[in-house]
């Protein structure tokens, strides 16, 4: 028998008896659910960091520059919530008459 052939047949059933086993197909759901979780830790992650600014020994600030962050902070929470809203579409379509 031919060694290259010998070879080339090893490498084949070592390389199907090494695969994993065929998962199915993640869901639409499955998929939400895994990188919503994700992301929203790491939001809380990055929250509880930001508080940690709050420690007067090591930082210094104003009640405005407080202010002004989570102004931002709120803003950007009411632009993703609308995100989920099914009632709006995000975008409006242009109309010349009202």
């Amino acid at each position: 028998m031919n060694p290259i052939y010998v070879y080339f047949c090893t490498c084949i059933i070592l390389t199907y008896i090494n695969m994993e086993p065929e998962k199915e197909p993640e869901s639409k759901r499955e998929r939400f659910v895994r990188i919503a979780e994700k992301r929203v830790n790491n939001i809380l992650q990055n929250l509880d960091s930001l508080g940690n600014c709050s420690n007067t020994r090591n930082y210094e600030y104003t009640k405005n520059d407080v202010k002004i962050i989570f102004q931002e902070i709120d803003k950007k929470i009411r632009e993703t919530k609308l995100k989920f809203d099914d009632t709006t579409s995000g975008k409006q379509k242009f109309r010349l008459n009202s």
